[in-house]
């Protein structure tokens, strides 16, 4: 992660059903489905004016974690985090039992 990131925190928006990360006055974000300790990530999505600055990486590095720490289990439905969990299999552990590892 752009250690630009390490101090900016992880929201969780409950209202809106989606993490949300905060970064000069725009708000990168996934939108998630939640139910039974088993969170959908669903869609990934970064402001265009953060392109490039790797605030969608950030926010799904956070969002794995944050899964992690508070017992969830992950299925992963977005294309991006799909990519990224397939580069970095050590996240396998907080994947579902439904899904196939990567």
């Amino acid at each position: 992660m752009n250690p630009e990131f390490n101090d900016v925190p992880l929201i969780k928006n409950s209202e809106k059903n989606r993490f949300e990360l905060k970064t000069d006055d725009y708000v990168t974000f996934i939108d998630y489905k939640e139910r039974n300790n088993k969170i959908w990530l669903i869609h990934t999505e970064a402001p265009e004016e953060l392109k490039g600055r790797g605030t969608a990486t950030a926010i799904v590095e956070k969002t794995l974690a944050y899964l992690e720490d508070n017992n969830y289990k992950l299925i992963p439905l977005c294309p991006f985090v799909v990519t990224y969990l397939k580069r970095h299999t050590e996240w396998n552990r907080i994947l579902d039992e439904s899904v196939t590892p990567f």
